[in-house]
């Protein structure tokens, strides 16, 4: 079977919603790696990254993470994370790597894509 990354792009107001699924990993990382290089070259430098349909992430995703994390920072923008609801944050994958690897702290986490779009919305605590 195929490895599979589904990125989908959409707005809400000023953030540009990316909307992942599958898995994230050595081979499929690069595709979101592009599709954020894209919306940061059309002017789109506040960004949601939608991790709630991520099956695995390996370090090479945690990588991309990291470096949209840098780059949206070099355009003075804001990054957010979506993992899953509340009832699911500690059997999140995604989550469960970032914490496992020391990262989770450098990301503003959210629940879902109206509060990591609501200026009023806080991040969910590390």
């Amino acid at each position: 079977m195929a490895v599979t990354l589904k990125v989908t792009y959409g707005e809400r107001g000023e953030w540009a919603v990316l909307q992942v699924a599958g898995e994230l990993d050595l081979v499929t990382s690069p595709v979101l790696r592009q599709r954020v290089h894209d919306a940061v070259a059309d002017g789109r430098h506040r960004v949601v990254l939608d991790l709630s349909e991520v099956l695995f992430c390996d370090s090479s995703g945690v990588g991309v993470l990291i470096a949209t994390r840098r780059l949206i920072r070099s355009c003075r923008g804001g990054l957010r994370l979506i993992l899953p609801g509340r009832s699911a944050v500690e059997g999140s994958h995604v989550n469960r790597v970032l914490a496992a690897l020391g990262v989770r702290r450098l990301f503003d986490v959210y629940a879902d894509v109206v509060s990591a779009t609501d200026e009023e919305s806080r991040p969910l605590s590390a």
